[in-house]
């Protein structure tokens, strides 16, 4: 008998409505060519110290390879909670309200899960992280795309959000610092917000994860730390990008002891706990590693000024941006879309970024540019993009 198993009508409708990451797509080629330089993964190039890859390699030789808690190592839930009492003045309990999850990924996967009902809708200030629609989707929400503007440096309003807002919206769903335009908010900004989500009784998930990556004097503000903010908010955070921690996989999600029992039932099921060894680093990055952390954020200071000053003398519009690693240039004026701008500069320069379209459909017109390599690296994609404007404008 043949083989005639459809399997594309067998899928899940919600796996069907997704796409694959729009990141991956030029990097895959990238790997097959020689002599790329990446301006496109969100990853450090910095090692993880070695103070915090000292603590894993004692643990191990320590026997530390069971399985935890599942909500977490009560040490860590407990420095978590310090940290943002210290940091924020935030009252967070270390027994109720933190959850150790693997990575910010998963946090932000289950709290949609968690808290979404078929049909519920979801706002979602766009450019936004790739898994923002993806994630919605999968839980079965509606993601609802509200519009940032170059012209307000991607913040988003009060007034943008009304315009989208139905009586099926549950979830307001913001990532400041941002993913990919490197936008911040400020206080003013986010106690517009607040008051937004107050008066539509909104549940907001907070992705924080580049909270510790800020410039320019600019300093973030934890969106639960807003006067009545923190019993609606879920507070998603983690240790990828400022302890340059990405392939230990360890997040943490923040909030009322009801949802984060409701995302641990999850968690128990899918995962059962982060693993033991990404914890016990944890609690050494929040222990001693802010002096490493803030090393890395200065020299991330220095890159994102080179980039800035060397993509707009060539006549690139971008905005500076104020927070993460990430900048997210206009290239309108090349005539070329997103996708085609990425692919003829990978394979005439051989630079990778990635377009903008990729972070949703008002991105297109721009590509996201990542600061998060060396400076040499840079300054050479920087003339090899200054070669390609010369010579492939349409």
């Amino acid at each position: 008998m043949a083989d005639n198993m459809n399997w594309q009508q067998r899928l899940s409708p919600g796996v069907n409505a997704i796409a694959p990451s729009g990141i991956r797509k030029f990097f895959d080629i990238a790997a097959q060519m020689d002599d790329v330089i990446s301006l496109g993964v969100g990853e450090p190039d910095f090692v993880t110290p070695w103070s915090i890859r000292e603590s894993c390699v004692y643990g191990l030789e320590q026997g530390y390879t069971s399985y935890t808690a599942n909500r977490g190592m009560p040490e860590l839930r407990q420095e978590i909670v310090n940290l943002f009492k210290r940091r924020y003045n935030v009252d967070y309990e270390a027994n109720t309200d933190v959850l150790v999850t693997v990575g910010v990924s998963e946090a932000l996967d289950i709290a949609m899960r968690a808290v979404l009902a078929p049909g519920d809708e979801v706002l979602i200030p766009e450019p936004c992280y790739v898994s923002y629609q993806a994630c919605t989707i999968l839980a079965g929400g509606v993601p609802v795309a509200v519009p940032a503007k170059i012209e307000n440096e991607f913040r988003i309003t009060p007034e943008e959000l009304e315009e989208h807002v139905t009586d099926k919206t549950k979830v307001l769903l913001i990532g400041y610092p941002n993913n990919p335009t490197g936008a911040i908010m400020t206080r003013k900004d986010l106690e517009a917000v607040a008051d937004f989500a107050e008066k539509h009784d909104l549940i907001v998930i907070s992705d924080e994860i580049y909270g510790d990556l800020t410039y320019g004097g600019e300093e973030h503000v934890c969106f639960s730390s807003l006067p009545r903010m923190k019993d609606r908010t879920i507070l998603l955070n983690g240790f990828s990008k400022a302890y340059a921690m990405t392939g230990w996989r360890i997040g943490y999600a923040l909030g009322n002891p009801t949802v984060i029992a409701a995302m641990t039932k999850i968690h128990q099921y899918t995962m059962l706990c982060a693993p033991i060894t990404a914890q016990v680093a944890a609690v050494e990055a929040l222990r001693h590693g802010e002096k490493y952390m803030k090393k890395m954020v200065a020299e991330y200071d220095r890159r994102r000024r080179l980039i800035y000053d060397g993509l707009t003398k060539m006549g690139l519009e971008c905005f500076e941006p104020k927070g993460a690693f990430y900048i997210f240039p206009s290239i309108k004026s090349t005539g070329y879309t997103s996708d085609e701008f990425a692919e003829k500069l990978l394979t005439t320069e051989h630079v990778a970024l990635v377009p903008g379209s990729a972070f949703g459909a008002c991105g297109e017109g721009h590509v996201r540019c990542s600061y998060a390599t060396a400076i040499d690296k840079i300054s050479e994609a920087l003339s090899r993009i200054e070669n390609f404007l010369k010579n492939h404008r349409k």
